[in-house]
């Protein structure tokens, strides 16, 4: 059994993957489906990618952002090392990030705390559920849209050969300071894998 399957406590999602135990859940983001976001999602002013792990999803936001700043926890050698998030003060226009796993509702509350205009996390599909959720964030906070990936994501480490699909669903959630209404449910269109191959 992979070694890292209840990594602090919590069970990740069945994936073709293993964990980086050289930093907690460390699996760099497909370019492409950081591109689905963003062609669907505008976003005005500077971002924080503040788990940029080794620059795959900055480098894409960087491309429709007027800024980007760059930050984790671990070294990757991209971006800020040292700097955690759910530690920080500094408020910026916007969040957009692929947080660790297990600390995805501490992002949520950090970053609806430090973004001024909007914050975008990747989350399983599964994040919706849960009374504890319910409860909180999703009471208080909830999201203004969650983009639903009509294809699935598959997760691999840095450098690892590609084959198969992940099992896991995996959507964007929105949280926009100047939305009014309900969370919408939205899906993205099929294609993004395709486009944005290689």
């Amino acid at each position: 059994m992979d070694p890292t399957y209840n990594l602090n406590g919590a069970f990740k999602p069945t994936v073709k993957r293993n964990a980086d135990l050289a930093g907690a859940d460390f699996f760099p983001t497909p370019p492409w489906a950081t591109h689905a976001l963003m062609e669907n999602e505008p976003f005005v002013g500077d971002t924080w990618e503040c788990a940029c792990g080794d620059g795959a999803m900055a480098g894409v936001i960087e491309k429709y952002s007027k800024r980007v700043i760059s930050s984790d926890l671990y070294d990757r050698g991209f971006g800020d090392a040292g700097i955690d998030f759910l530690q920080a003060e500094s408020k910026r226009p916007n969040i957009v990030t692929n947080p660790p796993y297990n600390a995805a509702q501490g992002f949520v509350e950090k970053a609806a705390e430090l973004a001024e205009n909007k914050f975008a996390l990747l989350l399983r599909l599964a994040f919706l559920e849960g009374a504890g959720r319910a409860k909180t964030i999703f009471t208080t906070t909830p999201p203004s849209r969650v983009w639903v990936f009509s294809e699935r994501i598959t997760f691999y480490p840095k450098g690892a050969r590609r084959a198969g699909s992940g099992t896991t669903a995996y959507a964007w959630f929105v949280w926009d300071k100047s939305h009014q209404g309900g969370t919408e449910l939205k899906w993205l269109q099929p294609g993004y894998r395709k486009k944005y191959a290689g």
